[in-house]
């Protein structure tokens, strides 16, 4: 096995660990709470019309998707601690600084959980690094 199946391989394996607790969380109030479940659906979709054409078109629209997967973790990381710091701050509106921060990251809303699509984009984004079906131009399909 070389090493872009092995990156593959655990990409696949946090792609459906990921979703699977999303929806073991109920992670499905509001279009913010269906995004990275949309994503990660479309990251396995991409992934299989890659799998079954291995060119330059379905690599890119998964290094795409890649992407979306990073902003998407940014995003929900930002979301998580505003919510988290919105709920501290109602309880005692005097806190600030590292107690304010400590609170927060101990919140309801793990503020750090968000990074796993970070690393799940990343990982995909080394999976696509200097993939053969890149050398490919659009002409050559």
């Amino acid at each position: 096995m070389n090493m872009r199946a092995m990156v593959l391989a655990v990409f696949l394996l946090g792609l459906l660990g990921t979703g699977i607790e999303l929806l073991f969380l109920g992670h499905t109030a509001g279009w913010s709470q269906l995004t990275p479940i949309v994503l990660l659906v479309m990251s396995l979709l991409v992934l299989a019309w890659h799998a079954l054409e291995r060119k330059w078109a379905s690599l890119r629209a998964f290094q795409i998707t890649m992407l979306l997967l990073v902003a998407a973790g940014i995003l929900g990381t930002a979301l998580h601690y505003r919510a988290n710091e919105v709920f501290e701050l109602e309880a005692d509106p005097k806190m600030r600084g590292m107690e304010l921060l400590l609170k927060v990251m101990e919140g309801a809303a793990p503020s750090l959980a968000p990074g796993a699509m970070i690393q799940l984009g990343l990982l995909g984004l080394i999976y696509a690094f200097r993939h053969p079906a890149s050398e490919q131009t659009r002409e050559e399909q």
